[in-house]
């Protein structure tokens, strides 16, 4: 046996032609319709849309050297810890906030809001920078740790 039977041939193409030409189609087809709804400001499809807000409460979410956040209510008092009563997902978001602020120069320490809209789902709205957290497919536990700041 000599080493050239043991090699793979290299004239054999590994895809179709067909299947890269069709790929790259398909690819330009979904640009081209991207493009054209922005351009031609197409309603947006498939968004749900934001239940109005039924509850509300403004907490600032402060960290701290270990990674721990603190919810802290408007008259100062500390309503809930991160490190405790399985409410580890609060750091979760305090960072999220945190990270957002910091990277446009917002204050870290500006309240953030805890919303319960009709339609049953707890949201985090932070009015600096606009975003808005429905808190769904996070876990019960999860939910329930900013949950319980509203009732």
């Amino acid at each position: 046996m000599t080493e050239s039977t043991f090699k793979a041939p290299t004239d054999v193409e590994m895809v179709p032609r067909l299947l890269v030409v069709a790929m790259f189609g398909l690819m330009l087809i979904t640009l081209s319709i991207a493009f054209f709804a922005r351009t031609t400001d197409a309603p947006l499809v498939g968004v749900v849309p934001a239940s109005p807000i039924v509850q509300s409460v403004d907490v600032a979410l402060i960290g701290d050297r270990n990674g721990a956040y603190s919810v802290i209510g408007t008259d100062g008092t500390v309503l809930a810890v991160s490190d405790r009563d399985k409410a580890g997902f609060i750091g979760v978001i305090g960072r999220v906030v945190a990270r957002k602020r910091d990277t446009t120069g917002l204050p870290l320490d500006a309240p953030v809001q805890v919303v319960r809209r009709a339609d049953g789902i707890v949201a985090i709205i932070d009015p600096l920078t606009q975003m808005d957290v429905p808190l769904m497919g996070y876990g019960q536990d999860n939910v329930a740790a900013f949950a319980r700041l509203l009732d």
